[in-house]
């Protein structure tokens, strides 16, 4: 068995680096090669670079990367970016080092083991139920989870002033087992006005404007091109497959006879959301999808309102508010800010055998599980949030807790200006309080909430003691600005 040939290389921080001269991957633009002990890869383009690919490189591993990294919350985004470190060039070819993919974001076992937890293995009904083992499908908190991840690093990369353009399934790691994200093929970063995009995207992914005017001549004013407002169209398309299994504009509309012509009015100039509830002609037809594609792909079944109202709102600004008019389009703020408070309204599916494991309260007096229609039983503590502008004044804030067993309480709900990000130190991670069902009765035990107080009856409640959850019941978790005070609802089930 022949040695296999390393190759040693400088990158252009001055480090030295190795790598296995046996390509490990191809993509459309680029060869990769392990490290000796896969700790990072080497990437090299094969095109020739002209000077605005190395500017955009030197940039991107350079200013851009110390941007987001070197500084108190740069560990916090190593884990969701596999950022390029250096730029290298060896025969004429420019390429770059990068870290390597975390394991988890590989499949351990099953038909797929070895491969890359590619977005869409978990983003399409038909691969999840024709292909995916069920115990690496995960539940739908964890896709809840990995969505937020993906909108917070979405994110930061549009605060610094960087679009992705190629936002997509294939450009995303996800682990829906631990509702970890990670993006990736970052050395394509458009800076609007300093470096055009490379590609217009991934189909899927594409926004309409850029889709409608692609074939236009390059340098026509009228054509669009990736930027951060596309990015904002791939986003929301991205976590709505992940949340439905299905795209949101690919329904049971024919445009046109000719496959190349129909597909570009169904992503461009006419496309139109598969739930647009004024229009349904794009609806699409249960008995014309194949068996693999449902119940997912039932739009009746599984509206998209069984995302919550926070979510709901969002699609409708994406895709028929935002889909002509992108300046409409949520920002990676509103997604992320939206993906925390429908997680706080996730109820666990009392049916042990529910692949989806969790669903959103659905504020109705019969709740039920979507996924596998089991309906709720026993009684049902709903937690509406008040703040406080100031002292002895309290406004609702439309954001509500659902509660279950052994629940948590974090400083988040008990103060609105603590914001759940990367910025949380390591004590405002930690939970205040907890729920239980205690003797038939609900409880909330204070653990660390000092001015803790039960207002219907006047009484503080110190850290360690715990109040009943009864109907009407009002109870302070925090004084002071941006305090918050929750009102009880119970509805009996």
């Amino acid at each position: 068995m022949s040695k296999k040939k390393i190759q040693k290389i400088t990158g252009a921080d001055g480090k030295q680096y190795e790598f296995v001269m046996d390509i490990a991957g191809s993509g459309a633009m680029k060869d990769v090669y392990f490290a000796p002990d896969k700790s990072y890869v080497a990437a090299f383009f094969r095109k020739s670079a002209d000077f605005n690919a190395r500017d955009r490189l030197e940039n991107i591993t350079g200013v851009y990367k110390d941007k987001i990294f070197n500084n108190e919350y740069g560990e916090y985004w190593k884990k969701l970016f596999c950022w390029p470190e250096t730029m290298i060039e060896m025969d004429g070819k420019l390429g770059v080092i990068s870290p390597a993919y975390e394991k988890n974001f590989y499949f351990a076992d099953g038909p797929f083991k070895g491969k890359e937890k590619e977005g869409k293995w978990f983003s399409s009904a038909k691969l999840r139920n024709r292909f995916l083992p069920a115990d690496q499908k995960g539940d739908w908190l964890k896709y809840l989870q990995l969505c937020l991840n993906i909108a917070r690093a979405v994110r930061r990369m549009h605060a610094a002033g960087l679009a992705h353009s190629d936002l997509s399934y294939k450009n995303v790691l996800v682990d829906p087992l631990t509702g970890r994200a990670c993006i990736i093929d970052i050395d394509g970063l458009v800076v609007p006005g300093k470096f055009p995009p490379d590609v217009v995207g991934t189909p899927d992914f594409i926004a309409p404007e850029v889709m409608k005017t692609r074939n236009l001549a390059p340098g026509d004013p009228a054509r669009k091109l990736p930027s951060i407002l596309t990015d904002r169209h791939a986003l929301a398309t991205l976590i709505y497959m992940y949340l439905l299994y299905r795209h949101p504009l690919r329904g049971a509309r024919v445009r046109d006879a000719d496959p190349a012509k129909d597909e570009e009015l169904c992503m461009g100039s006419d496309a139109l959301f598969i739930e647009h509830p004024a229009d349904k002609s794009n609806r699409p037809n249960p008995a014309q999808l194949d068996p693999s594609e449902l119940p997912q792909g039932d739009v009746a079944k599984l509206p998209y309102k069984i995302c919550g109202p926070y979510l709901k709102d969002l699609f409708d600004r994406a895709f028929i508010d935002g889909l002509r008019n992108p300046q409409a389009r949520p920002t990676a703020a509103d997604w992320e800010s939206a993906l925390f408070k429908t997680l706080d309204l996730l109820q666990p599916c009392q049916n042990k055998a529910c692949e989806a494991r969790w669903y959103v309260f659905d504020n109705t007096k019969k709740p039920r599980c979507p996924f596998c229609g089991t309906e709720y039983v026993g009684q049902l503590p709903v937690l509406n949030l008040y703040y406080s502008p100031k002292d002895g004044t309290y406004k609702p804030e439309n954001y509500r807790v659902m509660v279950y067993d052994k629940q948590s309480l974090y400083p988040w709900h008990a103060n609105r200006f603590i914001v759940p990000n990367e910025k949380m130190s390591q004590a405002e991670k930690k939970p205040v309080g907890d729920f239980h069902f205690h003797k038939g009765k609900w409880i909330l035990i204070n653990r660390n909430l000092p001015d803790m107080t039960d207002i219907t009856e006047n009484k503080p409640v110190p850290p360690g003691k715990s109040v009943e959850l009864t109907e009407g019941r009002k109870i302070l978790l925090s004084r002071g600005n941006g305090g918050r005070l929750i009102v009880v609802q119970l509805a009996n089930i």
